[in-house]
């Protein structure tokens, strides 16, 4: 058993709970903490939602869950003010000046639909609660090894792409998990995604168990003419066992239908299933994933229907037309006379200030059923909007900065965390993406029906960000530098491995590390002549990715390499 499990097995982690309510009141330092709660502590203290920043010693990464990323404009504006009040930076690491692009007192939307805040200091950790509670949110199990937020398609209800609406199953399933001792202390994390619409917007190919939409006929009808009628019931296919970050897999399907109202039954199964299989001794290889591929999809499914309290069906009709990717943009609902409009965030940050001006702008410019939704690409949604008052929500400051018309490199940026706050980070990620993605769109002339580029970049190889998916992903090195060609690489400097053609939905496949260890300074430039080569040679309609698989890596690579880029040895510093 490993060290962690060795700390797990000590003291259920879900006990944290209570021991930061005490450690709050009686203000302890973080050596107060690890003194007071022994080995293991900062571990356990994920499953109340918070992470020790390390890189700012004392204070917390806090991280809310946000289900299906539905929100209540009360709940994102409490969100929004809890930021503003308390997610400050001290004076002697910048304060109000920390970061130069967006001060402090900012909240970053993740490709999980959660909510995460820094500089958060213990003794606030309660009166965050205790505001939470008041609105139905919370921090529980936002991280640790136990079941996190459960995805889903931020327009749920909303959009005639449905097959039916899953928010409701999203919110049994969450609601099951929260609290569960019994199912809080998995082998590792365990991710889940449930969605009704056509176009698998909650991204089931990458998650341990995806649910997507489908149907399967309850009677024979009269089909004798080829039409399909008859009576059918609707549900979910599952695909099991996908994942990123080392040894990113695609999920396999599971020869199962999952009536909605079994929906908490099965996900328990699957836990469970987890829970006694899984690899508690490495942590390495333990996530649901490797379980997968280790027993083989069919023997997998076996051990859940065994430990599963109803019967499951076999699939039936696969409802599943695509993946979407984002809903930036003004959006006819299925309801009459209203929209829902998708401001785009590059890399997920946002002032607290604006996000609560966003909560009460879906309140003004809403009906009494506007909600605030969060997206997997980091962005965000405002529902419910009559036609006639979106030039409004469109005309208030805080959307000049997230517009709904932006540029496509804008469009399809996203970052993780970084070497900011993050204590496996390499690279500097959020300010990075923000300032690339301008840039190039400012550089670069896309064709007019390329309306977006995924430019993803995380600062390690924990995949946060979600690069192997993307059209162009960055995974975060160091890189050693020969600056003035004495045949010494003498200077270290930030750099990535760059891949490219990456995609979901039917075309899915994850992308070709096509060049490592690349200095950041030679990659805008880099892709400068991609694009330029990319406009040349595409076919009708094709997009980047298609266009980077078409054209083998030698290729790509000698198009890379025609900038006069800092000279390197090829290679990260650490290998």
């Amino acid at each position: 058993m490993n060290t962690v499990e060795t700390w797990k097995q000590r003291k259920h982690p879900l006990d944290v709970v209570e021991d930061v309510e005490t450690y709050a009141a009686e203000g302890l330092t973080f050596e107060e903490i690890e003194s007071r709660g022994g080995e293991g502590e900062w571990e356990r203290l994920k499953w109340a939602g918070m992470y020790a920043h390390g890189v700012q010693d004392g204070y917390f990464m806090v991280r809310t869950k946000v289900p299906g990323g539905h929100l209540t404009p009360e709940q994102a504006e409490v969100i929004g003010e809890v930021a503003e009040e308390f997610a400050t930076a001290p004076e002697e690491f910048g304060g109000s000046q920390q970061n130069e692009l967006w001060g402090d007192a900012f909240l970053d939307i993740t490709t999980r639909q959660d909510i995460q805040m820094h500089w958060i200091e213990i003794e606030d950790v309660p009166e965050i609660w205790r505001r939470y509670d008041e609105v139905g949110l919370t921090t529980i199990q936002g991280c640790g090894d136990s079941a996190r937020n459960v995805l889903g398609c931020p327009a749920a209800g909303l959009d005639g792409h449905e097959a039916f609406d899953a928010q409701p199953v999203i919110d049994a399933v969450s609601e099951y998990f929260i609290n569960n001792e019994e199912y809080a202390n998995l082998p590792r994390k365990f991710k889940m995604t449930i969605t009704g619409c056509r176009h698998d917007c909650g991204q089931s190919q990458i998650n341990d168990v995806g649910m997507t939409p489908a149907r399967k006929r309850t009677d024979a009808g009269d089909a004798s003419d080829g039409s399909g009628n008859g009576t059918y019931t609707y549900g979910f296919h599952v695909k099991v066992g996908g994942g990123l970050s080392d040894g990113p897999r695609m999920a396999t399907p599971l020869d199962v239908f999952v009536p909605p109202g079994d929906a908490v039954e099965f996900s328990r199964a699957v836990a469970q299933t987890f829970k006694e299989l899984g690899d508690r001794n490495n942590r390495g290889v333990c996530r649901m994933r490797y379980l997968v591929e280790q027993m083989g999809t069919d023997a997998f499914e076996a051990a859940v229907r065994d430990r599963c309290a109803v019967d499951l069906p076999t699939r039936g009709e696969d409802l599943t037309e695509g993946y979407r990717g984002d809903h930036v943009g003004v959006h006819d609902q299925r309801q009459d006379g209203l929209d829902y409009v998708g401001f785009n965030v590059v890399a997920g940050r946002m002032g607290g200030d604006e996000f609560a001006a966003a909560a009460r702008a879906a309140r003004e410019y809403g009906t009494e059923d506007a909600t605030v939704r969060l997206a997997t690409d980091q962005n965000f949604l405002i529902t419910h909007v009559p036609d006639e008052r979106v030039p409004e929500l469109r005309a208030e400051p805080f959307a000049e900065e997230y517009p709904v018309e932006p540029g496509p490199f804008e469009r399809g940026a996203v970052g993780c965390t970084g070497s900011e706050f993050c204590n496996y980070g390499i690279i500097e990620t959020k300010k990075r993406v923000k300032r690339w993605a301008r840039e190039l769109d400012a550089r670069i002339d896309t064709p007019d029906d390329l309306r977006v580029v995924r430019m993803h970049m995380s600062g390690c190889s924990a995949s946060c960000a979600q690069p192997q998916i993307a059209d162009i992903g960055f995974r975060g090195e160091t890189v050693q530098l020969d600056e003035d060609g004495d045949g010494d690489y003498d200077a270290l400097v930030e750099g990535m491995d760059f891949g490219l053609g990456g995609s979901l939905g039917t075309d899915n496949g994850f992308l070709d590390w096509v060049e490592t260890a690349v200095p950041a300074d030679a990659v805008i430039p880099a892709l400068e002549e991609l694009f330029a080569a990319y406009a040349d040679e595409r076919e009708d309609g094709e997009r980047f990715y298609q266009w980077t698989r078409r054209v083998d890596n030698d290729r790509l690579r000698s198009v890379m390499q025609r900038v006069d880029a800092p000279v390197s040895e090829g290679v990260a510093a650490d290998d």
